[in-house]
């Protein structure tokens, strides 16, 4: 009897030691795809001080530029879904593997740009660019689901940050060495979450039993297929959730595509001046995101805070209509922040725990395509409604529609509720 026990402990504590250390093990993965999420940032805003002043030189006006940034959305409006498709079968490794050398050609390409179609033809890569979608996949894949929503909102403090250093570091590259170096110097970066990648990031994340290989061939075949992607949108929820999410990310998604025109235009910005605003912008979601969302979600259910950031976005709208300087809308940045950073983590972790594990990939390479879907019709909604009604009517947009959306969730809630008592 007594070595039974003995045994038993002892397999116990081999058992505890293996979980302790798989803990830990997914742990360090995702510490490193924070690093590699911030990093990616970075190199996406050094590109951001590059194409502007290439493009000029290069003789874009205003409106060729802003054909150049609507073939980027289109680009990965059809990319998002099929690469985060390509990580659920693939694997991790090998979807953070391809983001990373697209990253690594899209700056080659850049750094060569002599011609207005060599600048079109160096945004070809951005069709598999997605390390953000794609880390959010492997944190969604290895955190628990309870802690989900703050483990995604750690990838919004890596977005403050890498928006930080890349605006800084892409500044100074650019004013004090050229546009090409700088070019050169993203891919550089890029080569270093290369190695991060194949060095510590596994080949999958997913917690399922390997599939036979009839089934791993069949799954490859169905990589471009439509059905296999809008499948998911039949899971409970998921439709209803992510019609939110276009539908309430339209306006406010309008007013950010159309704020580089607003700061020049309304606010008479100067690049310095319209540089702080951006850092603002940075330290006001690294604050939010990372010390804010993970308490609010450790107490507060996530259909309650997906209201909540609905119910402020409203209010944001109503008084970004009225505001008249850049001080009042320095007042309504900390609130559009926590807002757009709610409703953002929010959605995502509700649509990744309405699907199967398996699926997580696709659906976040779905929520990544509604971001270009706003960036593509962005402009032309936002540009329309600026030049004919002012920026009133953007704001006034964002009111209406939020408010709706707010009014129609809060009866819903409320129905059910009275539904429950019955």
């Amino acid at each position: 009897m007594t070595a039974r026990v003995e045994k038993s402990d002892e397999t116990a504590s081999v058992s505890f030691k293996a979980d302790a250390a798989t803990h830990l093990k997914k742990k360090t993965t995702i510490y490193i795809v924070y690093l590699i999420a911030a990093l990616d940032i970075t190199w996406m805003f050094i590109q951001f001080s590059i194409t502007p002043y290439l493009a000029k030189k290069l003789g874009f006006d205003t409106l060729w530029f802003g054909y150049l940034q609507t073939t980027v959305g289109v680009i990965q409006l059809f990319g998002g879904p099929l690469f985060g498709r390509f990580a659920d079968i693939i694997g991790a490794r090998a979807a953070l593997s391809l983001a990373c050398a697209a990253n690594i050609v899209f700056f080659i390409l850049l750094a060569i740009a002599d011609s207005p179609a060599m600048l079109f033809l160096h945004k070809l890569p951005t069709v598999v660019m997605h390390v953000l979608p794609a880390s959010q996949m492997v944190v969604a894949d290895l955190s628990e689901p309870e802690k989900r929503a703050d483990a995604l909102s750690k990838l919004g403090l890596c977005f403050g940050i890498g928006m930080i250093a890349g605006s800084t570091l892409g500044g100074h590259l650019v004013t004090s060495y050229g546009e090409r170096f700088a070019a050169y110097g993203g891919a550089a970066g890029s080569t270093l979450s290369l190695l991060l990648v194949l060095s510590f990031i596994p080949q999958s994340t997913k917690v399922q039993s390997p599939a036979t290989k009839t089934d791993s061939e069949t799954k490859r075949k169905s990589i471009f297929s439509l059905g296999e992607i809008t499948r998911l949108m039949k899971f409970p929820g998921v439709t209803a959730t992510f019609l939110v999410k276009i539908v309430t990310g339209l306006p406010s998604g309008i007013f950010q595509v159309m704020f580089s025109i607003i700061a020049l235009e309304f606010f008479k910005l100067t690049p310095e001046q319209n540089g702080y605003i951006m850092a603002y912008f940075g330290i006001a979601q690294m604050v939010i995101q990372g010390g804010v969302i993970g308490r609010l979600t450790a107490r507060y259910n996530e259909r309650s805070l997906l209201l909540l950031s609905i119910g402020i976005s409203a209010f944001v709208g109503l008084a970004q209509a009225y505001m008249q300087n850049v001080f009042h809308f320095c007042l309504t940045v900390v609130p559009m922040m926590f807002s757009l950073s709610v409703f953002n983590v929010i959605t995502d972790s509700l649509l990744t725990k309405s699907v199967p594990s398996s699926d997580t990939g696709t659906m976040l390479g779905l929520c990544a395509s509604v971001q270009s879907l706003l960036r593509t019709v962005g402009p032309t909604i936002g540009g329309f409604l600026y030049v004919n009604y002012g920026i009133f009517s953007i704001g006034f947009l964002q009111f209406i529609v939020n408010s709706a959306v707010f009014l129609y969730l809060l009866r819903r809630r409320l129905n059910r509720k009275a539904e429950y008592k019955q």
